[in-house]
């Protein structure tokens, strides 16, 4: 399972923390590092500060945006310790693993990390089923980057170092929760049906866009109800064009 997690670090300002980030995941076991645009990468004092998790860094896949970094997930978890307007469903990292061993046939799993000064943008953390918070100090609560992944990696391996690979007889296919990138596809139906059918209102449209992007991550959708849902939309287009 642990290698099912992904770290993943959106807009890194200082290469160091990357490289940090990168030893504490091989402390902990875990693998899989994705680079959201890194201000400066590679880095020297990255792979300096890796220490001896330099092979980390050198698998570690670097994407133009957050989009394709998750777009083959199941699980999408932003770690953050703001609520917001649109707040996801708010976990520990303890009960994180909680939901990760109710949900074990939706991997891989994605753990978003924001920018060091301002952390998860709201658009990233919309993108997300659940928001992961770690109950520090109310008079100061900040936490270094590789310390927050530290600590609930830590969680990640308590829970699963020992844990064999899911059977295979587990895995249903269609009742997998639908991947980020298939999430995305679903999205751009409902909104091209509901341009058509003159639903959507320019003005609101982005609040609508996040709105329906909190609606249908929060309801866990199957590949089995996708399809039921893709074939709806494709229903309204062809009673529209009739």
């Amino acid at each position: 399972m642990l290698d099912q997690i992904k770290i993943v670090l959106s807009h890194t300002t200082h290469p160091g923390n990357i490289g940090a980030t990168a030893r504490a995941m091989k402390v902990m076991g875990l693998s899989q590092l994705a680079l959201v645009n890194p201000a400066k990468y590679p880095s020297a004092e990255a792979t300096e500060r890796a220490s001896k998790a330099a092979d980390i860094l050198s698998n570690a896949v670097i994407y133009e945006d957050i989009h394709s970094a998750i777009a083959d997930c199941r699980l999408i978890v932003g770690a953050s310790v703001r609520t917001r307007n649109l707040p996801s469903r708010l976990v520990t990292p303890r009960e994180l693993v909680t939901v990760i061993q109710n949900n074990l046939e939706n991997t891989p799993i994605a753990i978003l990390f924001g920018t060091e000064n301002s952390g998860l943008t709201n658009d990233e953390l919309h993108l997300c089923h659940y928001q992961v918070y770690i109950p520090t100090n109310p008079d100061y609560s900040s936490l270094n980057l590789a310390s927050a992944v530290q600590l609930i990696s830590y969680e990640m391996r308590l829970a699963f170092s020992k844990m064999q690979q899911l059977p295979e007889q587990r895995i249903i296919a269609n009742e997998q929760r639908i991947s980020r990138s298939q999430l995305d596809g679903l999205l751009e139906h409902f909104e091209k049906v509901m341009g058509d059918t003159g639903y959507l209102n320019a003005d609101h449209r982005k609040q609508i866009d996040n709105r329906m992007s909190r609606l249908l991550s929060k309801a866990e959708i199957t590949e089995s109800e996708n399809r039921v849902l893709r074939g709806f939309l494709t229903s309204i287009e062809n009673s529209l064009k009739k």
